[in-house]
């Protein structure tokens, strides 16, 4: 949410009291719409006041857009859109907008000025932060340096440490091109990454380095390019079956990428209204030992039932397809089952086990249904109460490995043996992109090779089903 503060003088028959406060939120929706859309404005003058180091081609070309308003309500809606692409910059910790009447020898009659107060960050910033991976909490240690040439530049380096020996390090750099439509970003990495996997008996080391164009074609849907080139060794765990250990040995990949996101939600963890859909498309085989094609299909959407209760349904669904060229791994394959993805199994616990690892499947589907609700009490949507919620759910889902041909009648059944789970338990968010769920979940349809779990289930993660 941004905040503009627009100080009417009485040239301006606007029906606010002086020095009014405008709260705009990011969908644009303004409470007195009719009397702002009728009040002739335009603007004379930006004054960008906090600058140092940012360059002045990078901020003229992100404020123009403001000169095209033609009344109050345009002014203030324009402002708050050059307000967030400041702050997508990365050049600054704070921006805060102020509109006010123009005065001097240029002012119009219906003149406006409007100043950004900026606050960029510091030259070298860091800290330790706690991030969420497959049912893993880690540590993320983390040292960066924006806008290191003044026009939104970066440099990263990130160490990640997990309590199941995992552990990536990471250097990065990033830099925004100065072109307004599309707004793209080209970053680059160099990582190295050490990561177990004791429900399939194995442990990937990974050293890669990946390039990437992130494209924003709209306000709510962006569009991700990316090459990655990785050096992968799979290592077995103890007394791994053989199944895995055919996998075992080093790899190269090649591989080209391209991710949709769209996101019209209005929160990342407890949404309560707004749809988000992912499409991820991956073509393996540009050079190196493994050729393969993922595409994968992840979607959520939310409604408020009531506002009064603060009750939101949500529906979910997921849908994976991995196709085998040559050189494909266990890696590579889908695994379902655990708190983050179909709750009511053991992770990873859906699907075909060899010596009681998963060796997962190349084409899966999966589902919830889910009834959020704040805490019974009645300080439950006040202070740090506000991130916990209460939800009932009811979850579905299918793994399966089919034989040559996707098509086969043999393949197809295998995904209508759908699992089947409900429960009920507690969320609680954790920071601005991860959330932590204590679960009773009772398992309603398994299958012979499946691990199912009932009672107490415990999940972190980013992404939850």
């Amino acid at each position: 949410m941004g905040i503009v503060h627009a100080n009417v003088g009485s040239g301006c028959p606007v029906d606010f009291n002086e020095e009014t406060e405008v709260v705009v939120d990011e969908g644009a929706l303004y409470k007195q719409r009719q009397a702002l859309n009728c009040v002739k404005a335009r603007v004379d003058r930006v004054n960008v006041d906090g600058l140092k180091r940012t360059k002045d081609d990078i901020i003229r070309g992100t404020v123009e857009n403001l000169f095209q308003a033609k009344d109050f309500e345009d002014v203030i809606v324009r402002a708050q859109k050059v307000r967030r692409a400041l702050d997508n910059l990365g050049c600054f910790r704070d921006v805060c907008v102020y509109i006010d009447v123009s005065t001097g020898p240029e002012a119009t009659p219906n003149g406006l000025e409007v100043t950004f107060q900026v606050r960029e960050m510091a030259r070298v910033v860091g800290g330790v932060n706690a991030s969420a991976g497959e049912n893993e909490g880690n540590i993320v240690i983390d040292i960066k340096m924006p806008n290191l040439w003044g026009r939104g530049e970066s440099a990263q380096a990130a160490y990640t440490v997990g309590y199941r020996n995992t552990c990536c390090f990471h250097v990065s750099g990033s830099k925004p091109l100065l072109l307004r439509k599309f707004q793209p970003v080209i970053s680059g990495s160099v990582y190295q990454q050490n990561q177990e996997y004791p429900w399939s008996g194995y442990r990937l080391l990974d050293r890669g380095f990946h390039f990437n164009v992130d494209l924003k074609t709209s306000p709510q849907m962006r569009h991700n390019i990316q090459w990655e080139a990785l050096f992968r060794d799979l290592s077995v765990i103890n007394k791994s079956s053989f199944a895995v250990r055919e996998s075992s040995g080093p790899q190269f990949r090649s591989s080209l990428r391209h991710n949709i996101c769209l996101d019209s939600r209005d929160a990342d963890i407890f949404p309560t209204e707004g749809l988000w859909l992912s499409v991820r498309n991956e073509l393996a085989g540009i050079g190196g030992s493994v050729a393969n094609y993922k595409s994968e299909l992840q979607f959520q959407a939310n409604h408020l039932l009531s506002e009064e209760l603060g009750l939101v349904v949500q529906a979910s669904g997921a849908f994976g397809l991995l196709h085998d060229v040559y050189g494909t791994t266990l890696s590579e394959h889908y695994f379902l089952g655990g708190p983050t993805t179909l709750r009511g199994f053991q992770q990873r616990g859906v699907g075909p086990h060899v010596d009681g690892q998963a060796i997962g499947g190349k084409i899966y589907w999966a589902s919830a249904l889910h009834l959020y609700s704040p805490l019974p009490l009645a300080c439950a949507r006040e202070g740090m109460l506000q991130l916990v919620k209460t939800h009932l759910f009811l979850n579905a889902g299918c793994l399966a490995v089919p034989e040559r041909s996707y098509f086969k009648l043999s393949s197809l059944s295998a995904l209508v043996e759908a699992r089947v789970a409900c429960g009920a338990g507690v969320c609680v968010q954790i920071g601005r992109s991860a959330r932590l769920e204590i679960n009773y979940v009772v398992p309603l349809k398994t299958q012979a090779r499946d691990i199912p779990v009932t009672g107490l289930q415990f999940g972190v993660g980013a992404h939850f089903l």
